[in-house]
């Protein structure tokens, strides 16, 4: 939420103004911020909060694998349902302290109280967790950013808060750009990636063999948007014959 959408309205943040002054956002569209794709597999996430925003958190924490607990004395029928599919922990009361986070990896808060998130942050912090309290940022040490995802492409769209309209807007045109052609060219080359480790002995040699192809002439990417998987595996064969020959032609240096 940009900054200026506190301002005059009571004080939602740790620093307890009474009335937003803006000041705990002060800095933040300058704030560099620090780019990663976390490994949430089998991992415990906390989710606080049963609306609908805390139903957006919580699938996309199922999406990326994680063990995810929701804490909230009520939920919305879809949270229910994954509840009682076993899909998620529901442990239906409201946060209860530091312990609701024990052996917890990350914690998004998603409740319309105050007081319980700036509890959250608090606890969180002091464990040095990441936290994440929904719609406020000086409640955060990190953000969600908008994501494009398709098969195994994840392409992460953030405006530091500044405009939630904009990134919306992106998340739609990349989508419509990077769609299932370059998701399906990941997919073929990752299918070489135990052959370029084994066979091609440098990390020089496995970029130019990977950049020869996705660079290359004819287009794998619209080769793909037209169907012609086997013209890109075609593609793909003749790269790994012309590297193994090269491998095969360079002069062997006998052991001194």
């Amino acid at each position: 939420m940009p900054a200026q959408a506190y301002a005059g309205k009571e004080c939602v943040c740790q620093l307890r103004r009474g009335i937003c002054d803006n000041s705990c956002t002060e800095g933040m569209l300058e704030t560099p911020f620090y780019i990663a794709c976390l490994k949430l597999t089998g991992r415990r996430c906390v989710v606080i909060g049963g609306g609908e925003v805390g139903l957006e958190k919580v699938e996309g924490l199922l999406a990326c694998g994680a063990d995810v607990t929701l804490i909230a004395p009520r939920a919305g029928d879809a949270l229910a349902a994954y509840a009682a599919e076993g899909s998620i922990r529901w442990e239906r009361r409201p946060y209860a302290g530091a312990a609701d986070l024990d052996g917890a990896f990350l914690v998004i808060a998603a409740t319309d109280d105050t007081e319980t998130n700036i509890a959250v942050f608090d606890d969180a912090e002091r464990r040095a967790m990441l936290v994440n309290v929904v719609d406020v940022p000086p409640l955060c040490n990190f953000i969600l950013p908008a994501i494009v995802r398709q098969g195994p492409l994840a392409i992460a769209i953030s405006t530091a808060g500044a405009s939630p309209a904009l990134a919306k807007r992106m998340k739609r045109e990349i989508a419509a750009t990077y769609g299932e052609p370059y998701a399906r060219l990941a997919v073929l080359l990752n299918e070489v990636r135990g052959w370029a480790k084994g066979a091609l002995p440098t990390y020089q040699d496995r970029k130019e063999f990977f950049e020869g192809i996705v660079n290359g002439d004819p287009d794998p990417v619209a080769l793909l948007a037209a169907g012609q998987e086997h013209e890109v595996r075609e593609l793909i064969a003749r790269a790994q014959r012309k590297h193994s020959a090269s491998e095969q032609l360079a002069p062997q240096v006998s052991p001194a």
